[in-house]
């Protein structure tokens, strides 16, 4: 571990207090008191570099105050050491009884050299363990002009419509994308991740479903005792473990009992307490594509609203949440042009019927008209969020992932439905030809019904499997000692179903059999959609990066951002209606009409 450390003054050493002058062992200097405060700081000139903190111009950047700065700050304080400064702040049963074991500073060069050298023992392998992750191909215009763009990526919350045209623009733009992929009339602006936008469509349908009972939320223990006050939210046993881990989370504080079990109708019908929300995976962990509709009316009989939680590549083949009657989607656009990152950080989506509109947590971004009658953007129904009305909030956890967002926008604009459909139909390809080489060898496959991701039961032996294959570079998943599920994705290749088929080969110690047919349709029993998956595209992306990259810029000219000195504007000196409001807009700070993603 690197380490930067102050030349002259030792920071923070946790124990009994130190008194009198701090020394640094390595350069001798000594501080014997603090300076002379009768007259103001010349901040005129440079900092004070002294010894050898003139000579490490990486601790000058990085630390910030100089030693004499630091004495000054002391004597205002009033207190001698920075060791002292801590003891006092810190409570004495975090504070560490030992000093930090680290190694000697290092320079810029250095540090960076020790960290390439960090970074050079990671190995580089193909993950093919899907469950919310996987591999995408970000276009090269919307890499180097979006992703790497400071006019896009250092931009703060469009809460000054003026100065955010074209960064509102694309998140309307987002919100069309996902509304339409899901076919429900509304979407947000964006949430966190797929997880905690499943925990906000819990809250939601408990809000929606439950009315009278939305102040009992807030109570304290004795609500969490009679849980069935508090209602029922069953979670589909086939969720991604992370939803699953952050479902938990979110409703043991709120009360809620969480129920997770197989979402059948008569699981449903029969569940005992008052069933506000059911959540559907589309498709499920282990792959399978069911038919959510008999499950859906299940839910309606019971007076309960149904989310599902859909993979947004998927919707371009199989039938889409709103017209199989769900009320709520949500999910993640992490496959729209947005790499793994470790884990994160991906836009998380949620779309509801047009009857929840006001329930919806997070950002909205609608369309109004400015002073001269010309279409103009802005954030709407503001009313409902925590920066305004915070005790009568939708959400007081939500956030948005606005960069990433406009680049899962792009990225559908870019690819346009007919390219996001030729995408969807390689991926299955893949995943149908890894499912025909496991057949061909004699194994055990699953599920009936997939869209790009396939089990294969190798007795005994799924640990050795999952071994070769990470010894060939592919990541998988292991199920259990049985079975191994693989996920292919738009990187998927040829040689990666051969490489994968070969290490469960190895394993199995199989002979290969004749191989089945392979189909780029989603195979029979999957809900197939009939509708185009975006029926209102907008701000179409040339995909000559010469073409795009005039298109990107001109969207990011009227905004405000870090690249850019910042002035501040009256909220709304440029977008003003023409108009009076009618009531619609939810008490908008800027008077607008009620929003539309239409």
């Amino acid at each position: 571990m690197t380490s930067v450390h102050h030349p002259e003054v030792r920071v923070s050493q946790a124990g009994a207090p130190q008194a009198g002058a701090a020394q640094n062992p390595s350069s001798g200097a000594r501080l014997t008191g603090p300076p002379d405060l009768t007259g103001p700081p010349d901040l005129t000139g440079p900092p004070d570099l002294t010894g050898a903190y003139a000579g490490d111009p990486f601790a000058a950047r990085h630390i910030g105050p100089s030693p004499a700065e630091l004495q000054r700050m002391l004597a205002v304080t009033g207190f001698a050491t920075l060791d002292e400064l801590t003891d006092a702040a810190l409570p004495r049963g975090i504070a560490a009884s030992t000093a930090l074991r680290l190694p000697p500073p290092l320079t810029e060069p250095e540090a960076l050299a020790e960290l390439r050298r960090l970074a050079g023992q990671n190995q580089a392998l193909t993950s093919m363990i899907g469950l919310g992750y996987y591999g995408t191909v970000t276009p090269a215009v919307i890499r180097r002009n979006v992703l790497e763009n400071p006019a896009w990526y250092t931009a703060y919350t469009p809460y000054q419509p003026e100065i955010s045209q074209g960064r509102l623009e694309a998140l309307l733009n987002f919100q069309t994308m996902v509304s339409d992929m899901t076919a429900l009339a509304v979407a947000g602006a964006s949430l966190l991740d797929e997880a905690t936008a499943a925990a906000e469509a819990m809250t939601l349908a408990r809000r929606a479903a439950r009315p009278a009972a939305r102040a009992a939320i807030g109570r304290a223990a004795s609500a969490r005792t009679a849980s069935a006050e508090q209602g029922v939210f069953l979670a589909d046993a086939d969720c991604l473990p992370q939803t699953l881990a952050v479902l938990r989370t979110r409703a043991e504080p709120l009360g809620i009992e969480l129920v997770v079990a197989d979402p059948t109708p008569d699981v449903i019908a029969g569940l005992a307490g008052e069933l506000f929300g059911v959540l559907l995976q589309y498709p499920g962990a282990s792959g399978a594509v069911r038919n959510l509709r008999p499950a859906i009316e299940a839910a309606h009989a019971r007076g309960a609203l149904a989310a599902v939680a859909a993979d947004l590549l998927s919707l371009t083949l199989l039938r889409p949440p709103g017209e199989l009657g769900a009320d709520v989607a949500v999910g993640t656009t992490q496959r729209f042009g947005v790499p793994p990152g470790f884990g994160g950080p991906h836009a998380g989506y949620i779309a509801v019927r047009d009857e929840l509109r006001r329930q919806l947590p997070g950002r909205l971004v609608g369309v109004s008209l400015d002073a001269a009658g010309r279409p103009a953007y802005r954030l709407a129904l503001q009313a409902r969020e925590q920066h305004i009305r915070r005790e009568k909030a939708t959400s007081n956890i939500c956030t948005a992932q606005v960069l990433l967002a406009v680049i899962a926008a792009m990225y559908a604009s870019y690819h346009g439905p007919e390219g996001l459909t030729a995408i969807a139909r390689r991926v299955h390809a893949k995943a149908a030809a890894l499912a025909a080489a496991f057949r061909g060898l004699g194994l055990e496959t699953g599920p009936a019904a997939f869209f790009d991701t396939v089990r294969v039961r190798v007795p005994g032996r799924a640990a050795q499997a999952a071994a070769l294959a990470l010894d060939a570079g592919y990541n998988l998943y292991q199920v259990d000692e049985d079975t191994l599920q693989i996920s292919c994705d738009e990187t998927t290749t040829d040689e990666h179903v051969r490489d994968v088929a070969g290490a469960v080969a190895a394993a199995a110690g199989t002979s290969p059999k004749p191989r089945q047919g392979t189909s780029p349709e989603p195979p029979q029993g999957a809900p197939r959609r009939n509708s185009p998956p975006m029926r209102r595209p907008r701000w179409p992306m040339p995909r000559c990066p010469a073409r795009g990259r005039p298109r990107c810029r001109a969207r990011c000219r009227p905004r405000c951002a870090a690249n850019r000195p910042f002035s501040p504007i009256p909220f709304s000196t440029a977008i003003t209606v023409r108009r009076p409001c009618s009531g619609t807009c939810g008490g908008s700070p800027t008077g607008m009409s009620r929003s539309t993603v239409r």
